[in-house]
């Protein structure tokens, strides 16, 4: 039986909310500088915690980027940010989703843990407690609960930030929602890529949204032991690839890009800001909280990615790195790379924007996708800030605390997760007409 050709699929819209700008211009701007986003946390007391500091984004309103501010109340702060980048993007991409066919607009998004709201929850479990000062199950259904919003539940599932967007825009088509940890954008992004390439939908709004900056959050990643302590250095902290690192920074933000297949980006006169090539994802089927020392999960989503681009190691020009800043992550990742490409890994510049951002969690890969894309543009590479003490099994030029200027056209982007979750995504800058790999 005969095949459809698979489509070729562009970017032609941005947006992001993170802890170094709100919108591409001013992110891209404090990427080129080296500027950190991390400093001590403003949102709540946090005096008390072992590690007192995030990467919070700052002076954001959501009321900037909804229509009717009172829908707020249903949205966490992840919601809100995916809704802003979505809003951005689409501006970006010149769309005017309003004539388009509403069944052929897609929203694929990565998201995480939203935990409930640690404050609202004590005023609920006071007013539940029996005369000995006990929790009383039967008095917190009959008068603690009085003390949550009743809508409460609407703020924290998982996929209320694809629903909000699709309907913001009246995306009709496929809607669909990826939770995979900290690789969950970059795996959404892939999907929106395949969907597209399958002809399945026009356009697709895709990316994350993360914020996990709260009593609750914090809490839960000081008990696993994977947050940086260096409180007396905030904005020293996160350090990928150096051998003083001591953990990640939790950080917040959202990126979203508008994808559509070639045609119908051509046919509006879009202007065209790259080309995704391949993807790949793959679990490592080891551990819950470690990566595989071999980072065979990591390995098996770039060469699946390169498989799918047509491509081989010597194709790609920049890598950028998820980067954590963990002592295990950032080795086992360096070890992936060099069993992918070899001797080309010493050639290949890693770039760490984890560096000045933090870690976004289900935000990060969509986050670092916009990154990749830009660097691809202006043939500038950002830095991995904070490295000083070089690795001796972290030997990679990590493009060390100045941005670089180099002559790039094919990117990589990696994203891990919990729960051995990886994902790679292959981008190019837009060069017209060239066939995608030689596979279109």
């Amino acid at each position: 039986m005969e095949t459809c050709a698979r489509r070729r699929v562009v970017v032609t819209g941005m947006g992001v909310v993170t802890p170094v700008g709100i919108g591409v211009p001013e992110f891209w701007k404090s990427l080129l500088e080296g500027q950190s986003g991390v400093d001590f946390i403003k949102s709540f007391d946090a005096s008390s915690f072992p590690t007192r500091f995030a990467a919070e984004v700052k002076g954001f309103d959501g009321r900037n980027y909804v229509d009717k501010p009172k829908a707020l109340k249903l949205m966490g702060k992840n919601i809100q940010f995916a809704l802003a980048a979505a809003k951005m993007a689409v501006e970006d991409s010149g769309l005017a989703l309003d004539k388009e066919d509403p069944t052929a607009l897609g929203v694929i998004m990565g998201a995480g843990i939203v935990n409930s709201n640690l404050f609202e929850l004590s005023s609920a479990i006071a007013g539940s407690m029996d005369a000995n000062g006990r929790f009383d199950l039967h008095k917190f259904a009959t008068e603690g609960k009085d003390h949550l919003f009743p809508l409460s539940l609407l703020k924290h599932l998982p996929n209320m930030v694809a629903g909000h967007i699709s309907i913001a825009y009246n995306c009709q088509g496929l809607s669909n929602t990826i939770t995979t940890a900290c690789a969950s954008a970059t795996q959404a992004i892939g999907e929106a890529y395949r969907t597209l390439a399958r002809g399945e939908c026009e356009i697709i709004l895709s990316g994350g949204a993360d914020s996990r900056i709260e009593p609750l959050g914090l809490t839960g990643y000081s008990l696993l032991g994977a947050l940086s302590k260096r409180n007396d250095d905030p904005r020293g902290a996160s350090r990928p690839f150096d051998k003083d690192r001591d953990g990640f920074i939790i950080g917040e933000g959202a990126g979203v890009v508008v994808l559509e297949n070639l045609e119908h980006a051509r046919k509006r006169g879009a202007r065209i800001l790259g080309e995704v090539l391949g993807y790949g994802a793959a679990a490592d089927g080891y551990r819950v909280t470690d990566l595989h020392p071999d980072g065979r999960g990591s390995v098996r989503s770039i060469k699946l990615a390169l498989a799918d681009a047509g491509l081989t190691p010597q194709d790609v020009d920049l890598i950028s790195a998820h980067g954590t800043s963990t002592v295990q992550n950032d080795r086992v990742e360096t070890v992936a790379l060099k069993q992918v490409f070899g001797a080309d890994a010493y050639r290949i510049p890693v770039s760490a924007t984890t560096s000045m951002l933090g870690h976004l969690g289900a935000a990060s890969g969509a986050v670092q996708f916009v990154a990749t894309v830009q660097a691809l543009r202006e043939n500038v590479i950002p830095p991995t800030i904070n490295y000083q003490t070089p690795d001796p099994e972290c030997d990679l030029d990590y493009v060390p605390n100045e941005c670089r200027r180099a002559d790039i056209s094919v990117g990589l982007s990696n994203s891990f997760g919990f729960g051995g979750q990886n994902a790679a995504i292959l981008v190019r800058e837009w060069s017209g007409d060239a066939p995608n790999g030689g596979q279109h």
